[in-house]
């Protein structure tokens, strides 16, 4: 959805550093991974907020890899909760088809359900402005849309 966004309307992205930590490093993860992801993530952003684009699409960020530490590990470290939050997150329901694809985790129902739950709970615990989006792509993309442009005009 991020790549779709891009092409159409030109914001930029963010691309999900994880995956391209995996793609490197292997899916077999320590908190040192989740950390560096962290990390690297946290490196991309600022490079890409440098041009001050009116909207920067960031896939993921180090606060949905303190869900990922809670799930995998079952404890978030507090270095993943201090870092510069964004300004809205958007919550995908797990209610399109799973891809494997080499680096995702947990392709079951109850899995992803799990994963969505904690997301969830990790965006009330750091207090961010979140909105669930769900349903088709084409559904999911006016969701987005509407979303990005009642932001806008609340900063604006």
């Amino acid at each position: 959805m991020a790549a779709q966004l891009n092409a159409q309307f030109g914001w930029p992205v963010v691309a999900e550093y994880g995956r391209e930590y995996c793609e490197v490093h292997g899916t077999d993860l320590a908190m040192a991974d989740l950390l560096a992801i962290a990390e690297g993530h946290m490196a991309a952003t600022a490079q890409a907020a440098e041009a001050e684009p009116d909207v920067l699409i960031c896939d993921t960020d180090p606060l949905m890899t303190a869900a990922w530490a809670q799930m995998l590990f079952g404890e978030v470290p507090d270095a993943l909760l201090t870092y510069p939050k964004a300004d809205l997150y958007l919550l995908f329901e797990p209610d399109v088809p799973w891809v494997a694809d080499g680096t995702r985790f947990f392709g079951e129902k109850s899995e992803r359900t799990q994963f969505a739950a904690l997301a969830e709970a990790m965006l009330e615990r750091a207090g961010v402005r979140w909105l669930p989006i769900s349903g088709s792509w084409e559904d999911r993309e006016a969701q987005i849309l509407a979303a990005v442009d009642a932001a806008r005009r609340t900063s604006a």
